[in-house]
């Protein structure tokens, strides 16, 4: 597989820092995901994992993986594409298309070239600043303050169904079936040349680059990356265009 433009929030090359901790004198030999996990508010030790395998995670000025032991006097550096910022999300009054809409959740078509989430470079504009425009009290997993219901996401450029949460128990419920693989989700796409064969699956890890953090790109099975199962099937061959 080739690689491909990273999502439309992640675009930029360079790193923000987020958190600096520098370790005791008297720091014990622990993993870096368990130290981070008590020092880092609302965060999971499988985000801390991921973000680490992302390249997020320095010590003393290098990437290491989940299990560097951390040592007295060790300066741990967290860093994001995006600047440190607030959590308001200012509400706009931007239509829009309801699907469906019960008391618990709502689906919403999301239109290509709306980004989904405020992040670096798209502050304004965004599903979320219209969902709390049109919707007061909408829930929040922990750790992800801003998004308002929201329990999966879809690209910019990328139109198609967004399931909303109403409440706490309905985002909860939800979060877990994404969580689970439960949840099956369906996408067409048009591709240049014939997939071969027309029918398979493809088990990859998927994470930046090492060569262009601007791109994501797939790994072997192993620690890099994030590990992303994507069944395919060859709908129909425009053949008029060979």
């Amino acid at each position: 597989m080739s690689e491909a433009e990273i999502p439309e929030d992640e675009q930029d090359d360079e790193l923000f820092e987020h958190h600096r901790i520098v370790a005791d004198l008297k720091q014990s030999l622990i993993r870096i995901d368990k130290f981070l996990l008590v020092r880092l508010p609302n965060v999971t030790r499988t985000k801390i994992q991921a973000g680490i395998h992302e390249g997020f995670v320095k010590v003393n000025d290098k990437v290491v993986k989940p299990n560097y032991k951390v040592h007295p006097k060790d300066i741990i550096v967290v860093a994001f594409p995006e600047p440190p910022r607030d959590n308001e999300v200012i509400p706009e009054n931007i239509p829009l298309n309801i699907v469906y809409e019960d008391e618990f959740l709502m689906v919403i078509n999301k239109q290509a070239g709306m980004v989904v989430h405020p992040a670096y470079n798209n502050w304004s504009g965004t599903l979320v600043n219209a969902l709390t425009y049109h919707f007061q009290n909408l829930p929040h997993l922990p750790g992800n303050v801003g998004r308002p219901g929201l329990v999966h996401r879809i690209d910019k450029d990328t139109s198609g169904l967004l399931v909303i949460a109403k409440d706490e128990a309905t985002l909860t419920s939800l979060a877990k079936q994404f969580f689970d693989h439960s949840i099956e989700r369906k996408y067409n796409a048009l591709v240049w040349g014939i997939p071969d064969p027309p029918a398979g699956t493809i088990d990859m890890h998927v994470g930046r680059s090492l060569k262009d953090r601007r791109v994501t790109t797939t790994f072997p099975k192993g620690d890099m990356g994030r590990h992303a199962i994507t069944h395919y099937k060859l709908l129909k061959d425009f053949d008029m265009f060979r």
